[in-house]
């Protein structure tokens, strides 16, 4: 049965891999996961999936979503993202937005399946990363902003 739990323990190497599937940069990740949230999904007291969540001036920002690749496909990542939102609206967001690269086709869909409709593009944000990112046979440059209104009482 999946659980999905607020995480206070120092940052291990098996969440640091996960942490590293949605953002392959380690002082990129350093940099934000201290100030904010941290959600695990665990399966039979495994680690399977990871959220990161900042708030500020009633906008929360998904800044990390990642499931380990054998979870995938059973409905993880959207169960974390209403978590996520639930967290959020109970700590007075009003709106939550995400970003990701332009070649993440898969993570496009899945935040829109989410009620998160597309904001603004950051053209050149993933360029200053030590190493090209490559998906979906598509070099990510860009950054693909989106947004949820949390009032609007969708759950993922």
């Amino acid at each position: 049965m999946l659980q999905i739990t607020q995480y206070t323990g120092a940052v291990s190497d098996e969440l640091m891999q996960l942490l590293l599937m949605a953002d392959p940069d380690p002082e990129a990740v350093g940099r934000y996961i201290g100030a904010a949230e941290v959600l695990v999904a665990e399966e039979a007291k495994r680690l399977v999936g990871v959220a990161v969540v900042s708030a500020e001036a009633g906008v929360a920002e998904l800044k990390n979503l990642a499931v380990a690749e054998a979870h995938r496909g059973r409905g993880i990542a959207k169960a974390m993202i209403a978590a996520a939102q639930g967290r959020a609206r109970s700590k007075g967001a009003v709106e939550m937005v995400v970003g990701t690269g332009n070649s993440s086709v898969g993570q496009l869909c899945l935040y829109q399946k989410c009620g998160f409709r597309m904001l603004r593009i950051e053209k050149d944000y993933f360029a200053v990363y030590p190493e090209p990112i490559i998906e979906n046979g598509i070099r990510c440059l860009d950054r693909v902003v989106l947004r949820a209104d949390l009032r609007s009482g969708f759950e993922a």
